[in-house]
């Protein structure tokens, strides 16, 4: 295998300055110098000045965001150590002869998926060699704490001297500033510390059973779509401007962002929502049926009513206490119980293709063997196939977006360790002096915003967090459901302007109302669009053609225009009609398969996660539009499904599929390559947070998560808890520990039962264990880190005043932080746009307003 000495690397970093080459990348001019035009492929489009990544550390969330870069057209440079990163030894491993498992690091699973689109090399870490490498990058993506990041001159002040220019995003567990900065975190942490595992698995009737994390990375793999949506927004920006940037991203905060109606319940509402609370939209629920397990879940009172007509129209269903949503709730498990009589006696696959037909929304929680052969995704090119010298190939799965031009193509397989150290040339980039002050990365980008719930308004606030200008167009005549959901102090007068669901997932948006049932209402829609440069939509598939606002009429209208759509099941394919919400996907993708207790059923994973990462993942695809638009001056529509974006995060279960032919088994908390791993009872009523411990506290059960990641943190654990037990051997190696996990869960339960869950936390971090509180939604407002970090906002509403809610996971250090505004009360900008955009008069929109067009 290919090595360099570390000498020879810095020579070639520090000293040669040689003409810039990609070796044999796909559409590249090997001749071509870094001040001339260099092309590169993303997905079919060609991207000039192929933006340069260096990748350093070994986190997930790192690798995973620049491996979004590397599908962007990115020319990503993977640095690992001379042991290579850690995902080489964590698998999954294909069988090997005998159907024993190889431990070839070349062939781990998650190193794979992970690495693809990336080319690497190795070196021993040296602040000098790290020096080289911020010469030759447009953009740095690393995971270092803030400690190791000054070691290597990867700190903020060292940037801003040494390299101004450069745009650096460092996404760590807590983030580079406040109190938790240092502390160690696995994705257990995250899912805790985040306030996710609180509220896993949902509507839990066994309270001695802990907070549960969803199979895999979740955590991390969101963080890094987030952080790379970021990062590549700046870095366009800062090729214009030549301001660089320090992005300090945090992924507790991103946990926390994402929390659905968890922080608007506690700050509109003071309820703190946990996994036992029951629902209030019925049926929804797991239920089981002969050959397995479906979801189902009914959001409107005409999903409802189908479902009782698919069913036969029983006579319970004309019961008074089943009339609507409030009799279903106070009697769920009456419906629960009947709806299950009826699915019982169906096969999974018969009654999710018959009740969709009826527009009821029916999923089955698949394994991975029937996601690899269903019709559906193949039919949408979800899968494909990457090849590796002296290897079979691997069938992986593709990129989430599809674009005009299709999924991004995988033009690159993982790298072997140190694979191109001999390859590549580290000219240094030609330095772009700052003109202009630093603006906010998507200023000047007008986004129309025709979305609802919480998909495509995810999308479009995030774009508005980047600085991006967002037009909401609705209407009272079919207001948002999030403006329809009471979350709101039962004293207050219930307007749409006050829920908390809409206010906390539309900040720092415009709104304008408009009737899109009338003609003329359509027609004001298609002159917005003329000087927009990006649509988000989320209605179902079809609804924009039927409106005249298909991607062909738009592109009409204007030849730039960027159209993001994000459905449950695409555009295409034989069920892009199917009713998809963001709680049917993990049935469908197989984290419900894999997620659930051991012993136990596949499980709901607390939240609709789906929605916010399909949104994310669309506001990532807008912002590579962008980008390639400014290059080509096309613009594109892009097509997000959520059971694609939330699929490709299954990155670990499907390469143990294609890998070895198994299914992942559903195994709590714990983990394969750590123990004890998983999450503990601690004393009750401890304090919401540590440094106030006066504060009220709504719920008695607290819990705290540890993952002991090696044998010598087993032992200063084991020593906190009695000096003899780390004398143990039951518990002497990974091996022992995990033959006896049961005994060593119990020994560990009895000590943290009597202890506080802030004092476990804070003496095992001084041990540098990952231990952290398993935080409700009242720790996240309260948390002094999160609130240091500038992350809770409370900017003053015009109708709620000042209330708490999550604002941006990222800080910047050149240019804006926090959220623009609160989310605007409905129709509050109509006149403003009209008359600014429009240029229409007075009379004109008093005319609309007569007319019932504008305004309602």
């Amino acid at each position: 295998m290919p090595r360099v000495s570390l000498l020879r690397q810095i020579t070639l970093i520090t000293t040669f300055r040689l003409a810039y080459s990609i070796g044999s990348s796909p559409g590249t001019d090997n001749n071509s110098s870094r001040t001339g035009t260099n092309w590169a492929f993303s997905g079919d489009s060609l991207v000039n000045e192929q933006l340069r990544v260096v990748e350093l550390g070994d986190g997930i969330a790192s690798a995973y965001a620049a491996k979004l870069l590397g599908d962007h057209g990115a020319d990503v440079v993977k640095v690992e150590g001379p042991e290579g990163d850690p995902a080489r030894r964590r698998g999954p491993f294909r069988d090997g002869p005998s159907n024993k498992r190889t431990q070839d690091p070349e062939e781990s699973g998650l190193f794979l998926a992970l690495n693809v689109n990336k080319r690497g090399i190795t070196m021993d870490l040296t602040a000098a060699g790290v020096e080289g490498l911020l010469d030759w990058a447009d953009l740095v993506v690393h995971n270092f704490s803030p400690r190791q990041a000054a070691t290597l001159g990867l700190d903020v002040a060292n940037i801003t001297d040494s390299h101004p220019e450069l745009v650096v995003l460092a996404i760590t567990a807590f983030g580079h500033s406040g109190p938790y900065a240092e502390y160690e975190a696995e994705e257990l942490t995250l899912t805790n510390a985040g306030g996710w595992a609180n509220l896993c698995p949902s509507t839990h009737t066994d309270e001695t059973l802990p907070p549960l994390k969803v199979f895999g990375d979740q955590c991390a793999l969101m963080s890094g779509i987030a952080g790379a949506t970021a990062a590549l927004a700046v870095t366009r920006q800062a090729r214009e401007s030549g301001v660089g940037e320090y992005i300090d991203f945090s992924q507790q905060a991103y946990v926390a962002s994402v929390l659905e109606a968890g922080i608007p319940a506690y700050s509109y509402k003071e309820e703190v929502a946990s996994r036992h609370l029951q629902r209030g939209l019925i049926p929804w629920r797991i239920f089981n049926v002969v050959d397995g397990s479906v979801f189902i879940v009914c959001i409107e009172q005409d999903q409802w009513e189908r479902l009782v007509e698919f069913m036969g129209h029983p006579e319970w269903a004309d019961l008074e206490l089943f009339a609507d949503g409030v009799g279903r709730a106070e009697n769920q498990d009456l419906v629960h119980t009947f709806v299950q009589e009826f699915v019982g006696e169906w096969r999974a696959d018969d009654l999710y293709h018959a009740a969709q037909k009826h527009r009821i929304c029916v999923a089955p929680v698949m394994h991975l063997k029937e996601i690899a052969k269903n019709e559906h995704l193949r039919a949408r090119n979800f899968f494909t196939e990457v090849t590796r010298a002296r290897t079979e190939p691997i069938e992986m799965l593709a990129a989430a977006a599809i674009t005009k031009s299709g999924r991004a193509a995988l033009r690159l397989p993982a790298p072997r360790l140190g694979e191109h150290n001999a390859q590549i040339d580290f000219a240094a980039r030609p330095t772009t002096v700052s003109h202009n002050a630093s603006s906010m990365p998507l200023a000047g980008v007008r986004v129309l915003d025709m979305t609802w719930a919480w998909a495509g308004p995810f999308c479009s606030m995030n774009l508005a967090h980047l600085g991006a200008e967002v037009l909401r167009i609705e209407s009272e005549k079919r207001a948002d459901l999030y403006r329809r959901l009471p979350i709101f102090p039962e004293d207050w007068e219930p307007t749409l302007n006050v829920s908390g669901m809409f206010n906390q997932w539309n900040q720092g948006k415009s709104s304008i109302a408009i009737d899109l049932a009338h003609p003329q209402g359509i027609a004001i829609v298609k002159d917005l669009i003329k000087q927009s440069d990006v649509v988000v939509q989320n209605f179902a598939t079809g609804v924009m053609d039927r409106l005249g606002l298909g991607y062909a009429e738009l592109k009409n209208l204007n030849p730039k225009i960027i159209l993001a759509s994000i459905s449950g099941y695409g555009q295409s394919g034989p069920y892009s009609q199917y009713m998809g919400y963001g709680p049917a996907m993990p049935p469908l993708t197989g984290l419900a398969a894999a997620t659930g207790y051991v012993d136990g059923g596949p499980e709901e994973i607390g939240l609709s996660m789906p929605d916010p990462t399909a949104g994310i993942t669309a506001a990532m695809a807008i912002v590579s539009a962008l980008a390639r638009r400014d290059s080509s001056g096309e613009g594109d529509h892009i097509d997000v499904s959520l059971w694609e974006a939330t699929g490709v995060l299954n990155i670990e279960g499907w390469m143990q599929y294609v890998l070895t032919g198994s299914e992942p088994k559903r195994i709590g908390n714990r983990s394969l390559t750590m123990s004890p791993h998983g999450c503990f009872p601690c004393a009750p009523n401890s304090p919401a947070v540590k440094p106030t411990p006066d504060a009220e506290v709504l719920s008695d059960t607290a819990w705290v998560s540890i993952a002991c990641r090696t044998d010598e943190e087993w032992s200063k654990l084991a020593h906190r808890i009695d000096p003899e037990l780390a004398q143990d051997a039951r518990f002497d190696s990974l091996h022992a520990r995990k033959q006896h996990e049961d005994e060593l869960e119990a020994t560990i339960t009895a000590w943290t039962k009597k202890r506080d869950r802030w004092d476990i936390t804070i003496s095992l971090q001084a041990d540098g264990i990952a231990a952290f509180p398993t935080m409700t939604s009242q720790d996240i407002v309260e948390d002094p880190h999160l609130n240091e970090r500038g992350f809770i906002e409370r900017l003053d509403h015009p109708e709620v005043g000042k209330r708490a809610h999550t604002g941006i996971p990222w800080r910047f250090r050149n240019r804006a932080n926090g959220v623009a505004s609160p989310a605007p009360c409905l129709g509050a900008d109509t006149d403003r746009h009209l008359r600014e955009l429009l240029q229409l008069s007075d009379q004109e929109i008093t005319d609309l307003y007569t007319a019932q067009i504008i305004g309602v």
